[in-house]
């Protein structure tokens, strides 16, 4: 009996270590046994093969002991293993549920759930403040974790030096994604270096950040961003902490195939400032020129004290046209429906006077006819200064301030108040006219025409509430 246990003891040992090393590795790297039967484990692996060139070097991992190295013998039953491993079905996860679960979780707990359920098939999107945070997060799980970025060929210089103090502080090499040159060049041939403050950023964004990040996204199984609800709140105010990604796809492929991951949801944008200053990383230097969120070089600019961050971001468009398309399936479009209605009805330039009921209907408002605008333009000197709301009754915008304009009207044309409001409506045959005489760009656009001034001067901001309006034409009358 002596004998017998002095000899199974270490014949046992290298099977039970190697076995479990093997197939712990064979789980984060999804290989598959050298000849398995046709089916899942062929198909993710030829999949996982597909996307391998997204890769980046993580935290050395754990060495394999020794015990286990010396019992090559073992190797194909820990094969055989971590290829069952691959084949069986993941037990479902809802993750709605686990959102409820985490809602009152800390970044850091988040950020520690995510890395323990998905290992090596994560990443964390890196770009702004928020991500530097991330990062943090991350390292501070003590997890091995794998950061990724977007080099859009047009960031500022001081976000690049960026990259390289991140690199250098947390000891890791980013995974950087790059536009395909001749979509790139395509696009710029066509129409030239910044088309996009003619036609829209949209193009340029799904050139040089869609499509790169649905090509890294393919490489994995869930990615972590640093969305806020506080950065844009008319358009990310419902972000869950995690959630399935309903816009981009997956290592496995088809829908429901990636997990999307923000730790910082909840977050004020103030808290995460406090956090950085706090452990002292490094962070971008175009925060110290006024800049809050920063994209690429022609699209990003600061922001005064008082403006919101997403104010600096695209600023010639409409608020709920701020999105560069990596987040759209978190945008809150309640007027998406309505947007959709409108277009088609107006047609694609939105040049339609569809037969939507009219809007800014009140006493307190005038109704301005294109002789009565032409007038204004042409006074040098005003009894009264007046604000003109440019408007299209379809135009979801337009609708959404329709209460706050109201009262506004109500406010300034009450005992001394002493500004006239009205309203223009600019779409259908008056268009033309308002581009080149009133400088429309979109719906709505709000002018002051003060009363010592000729020129009317545009409201250059997406806030459109009471107080806002207020302060822009007490500021300027």
């Amino acid at each position: 009996g002596e004998n017998y246990l002095l000899i199974k003891i270490p014949l046992c040992i290298p099977f039970f270590f190697f076995g479990c090393a093997a197939a712990r590795i064979g789980a984060v790297k999804q290989q598959v046994a050298a000849a398995p039967a046709a089916g899942t484990a062929a198909a993710r692996a030829q999949r996982a093969r597909a996307v391998r060139p997204l890769r980046a070097a993580e935290p050395a991992r754990q060495p394999v002991s020794a015990s286990a190295a010396a019992a090559p013998a073992a190797a194909p039953v820990a094969e055989d293993a971590a290829a069952a491993a691959v084949d069986a079905p993941a037990p479902a996860v809802d993750y709605e549920a686990l959102a409820q679960e985490l809602q009152g979780a800390s970044p850091l707990e988040i950020m520690d759930r995510a890395l323990a359920m998905f290992g090596s098939d994560i990443a964390i999107a890196f770009s702004g403040a928020e991500d530097v945070a991330l990062i943090e997060y991350a390292k501070l799980t003590g997890r091995p974790f794998r950061v990724f970025s977007l080099d859009t060929g047009r960031l500022n210089p001081e976000t690049y030096q960026l990259f390289d103090k991140v690199e250098k502080h947390y000891g890791i090499r980013i995974e950087y994604m790059f536009p395909d040159a001749g979509e790139v060049q395509a696009l710029v041939r066509a129409k030239g270096l910044f088309s996009f403050y003619e036609d829209g950023h949209q193009e340029c964004c799904r050139a040089r950040k869609v499509r790169p990040l649905r090509r890294a996204l393919r490489g994995l199984r869930a990615w972590i961003t640093g969305q806020r609800k506080d950065q844009s709140p008319g358009t990310r105010a419902a972000i869950p902490v995690v959630q399935v990604d309903p816009s981009f796809e997956g290592l496995a492929g088809g829908a429901g195939s990636l997990v999307k991951w923000n730790p910082v949801a909840n977050v004020d944008g103030k808290d995460v400032w406090t956090f950085l200053r706090a452990m002292d990383v490094p962070v971008n230097a175009l925060h110290a020129q006024g800049y809050v969120s920063i994209g690429c070089e022609p699209c990003t600019r600061p922001v005064l004290p008082g403006q919101h961050e997403r104010e600096g971001r695209w600023w010639w468009e409409d608020a709920k046209a701020k999105e560069c398309g990596l987040h759209k399936g978190n945008i809150d479009d309640q007027g998406g429906a309505a947007a959709a209605a409108a277009h088609k009805a107006g047609g694609a330039n939105g040049n339609g006077s569809a037969g939507a009921p009219d809007i800014f209907e009140s006493s307190g408002v005038v109704s301005l006819t294109r002789a009565g605008v032409e007038n204004l333009l042409r006074l040098e000197s005003r009894a009264e200064p007046w604000l003109v709301v440019l408007y299209a009754p379809w135009c979801p915008f337009c609708q959404a301030m329709e209460a706050s304009y109201l009262e506004l009207a109500e406010r300034l044309g009450g005992a001394g108040g002493g500004v006239k409001v009205g309203k223009f409506r600019a779409d259908g045959e008056q268009k033309a006219f308002a581009q080149q005489e009133l400088q429309l760009q979109s719906f709505p656009t709000i002018l002051l025409f003060p009363s010592r001034t000729a020129r009317p001067i545009k409201y250059p901001s997406e806030k459109r509430d009471v107080d806002s309006l207020l302060a822009f034409v007490n500021s300027l009358r």
